[in-house]
C-alpha cells in the first residue's frame, strides 16, 4: 500500500511542473530518491520479519550421455554365442538320445518277433519230423500212389513256406562237427570220413534267421 501511495505521488508531482515550473530533472531526482526510499523501507521491513530472500538455486546441469562401450557390446555378443551353442548341444544331444532310442526299440521289436517266430516254428518241426517218417517208410511200389503224392506235395510246400520265412534246414552229414549246430549223441568207425566229421543225420536241425532254433542230432567218425 505504502509502495503504490508513493507511486501516486510521483504520478501527482510529475504533473505539477508544467504549471508549478519545476524542470524534468528535479522530477527524476525525486524517483529516485523515492526509489531508494522504498528499497530501504523493504530491507527494514525484511529484517523486522526475519525474511531473507532466498538465494537463486543453480541450475542442476544435467549429465553428459553415457557413451556407450565398444567392450560392452563385445561381452552382449559373446553372451549370446554362447546361449546359442548351448541351445544347439541341447539339441544335438536331444537327437541321439531319440537315436538311440529308436534304434533300442528297433532291437527289441525285432527280438520279439524272432522269440515269437522261433516258439511258432519249434511246434511246426516235429509235424515236419513226421511227415519225413511216414515218407520214408513208404515202398518203391507205392511211391506212384495218389496218397503218398499228395503227402509228399504236403510236406515240400511246408518246407517252401518256411524257407520264405527264413527257416533253413542245417547242414550235417560230412560236414566237420560243430557243437553251435550239431548236437552228437553217438560216435561210430567210419571208413568214409574221416575222425571228426558227421557220419549220420538222426534228427534235423533248423535254422532261422541265422539263429539255431534246433541243433541236429548227429553221429560223429571217432
Amino acid at each position: 500500500m505504502a509502495k503504490n501511495k508513493k507511486k501516486e505521488e510521483i504520478k501527482e508531482e510529475t504533473k505539477e511542473p508544467e504549471e508549478s515550473g519545476i524542470g524534468i530533472e528535479d522530477v527524476d531526482e525525486e524517483e529516485k530518491e523515492a526509489e531508494e526510499e522504498e528499497k530501504a523501507a523493504e530491507a527494514k521491513e525484511a529484517e523486522e520479519t526475519g525474511e531473507e530472500k532466498e538465494p537463486e538455486e543453480p541450475e542442476e546441469k544435467q549429465p553428459a550421455p553415457e557413451k556407450k562401450s565398444p567392450f560392452k557390446k563385445k561381452e552382449k555378443k559373446d553372451k549370446l554365442s554362447e546361449k546359442i551353442d548351448e541351445l544347439n548341444d541341447r539339441v544335438k544331444r536331444q537327437m541321439a538320445e531319440f537315436e538311440n532310442f529308436r534304434k533300442r526299440t528297433e532291437k527289441e521289436k525285432s527280438q520279439s518277433f524272432e522269440l515269437g517266430a522261433k516258439s511258432v516254428i519249434e511246434k511246426i518241426l516235429p509235424v515236419i519230423d513226421n511227415f519225413e517218417r511216414g515218407l520214408a517208410a513208404v515202398s518203391e511200389e507205392q511211391k506212384g500212389d495218389p496218397f503218398v503224392e499228395g503227402m509228399d506235395k504236403i510236406y515240400k510246400q511246408l518246407l517252401t513256406e518256411l524257407e520264405n520265412l527264413g527257416v533253413k534246414p542245417i547242414e550235417a552229414v560230412g560236414e566237420e562237427f560243430d557243437p553251435e549246430f550239431h548236437n552228437a549223441v553217438m560216435q561210430e568207425a567210419s571208413e568214409e570220413y574221416e575222425s571228426g566229421i558227421v557220419t549220420k543225420e538222426l534228427q534235423k536241425g533248423y535254422i532261422f534267421r541265422d539263429s539255431v532254433v534246433r541243433h541236429s542230432m548227429v553221429a560223429v567218425a571217432e
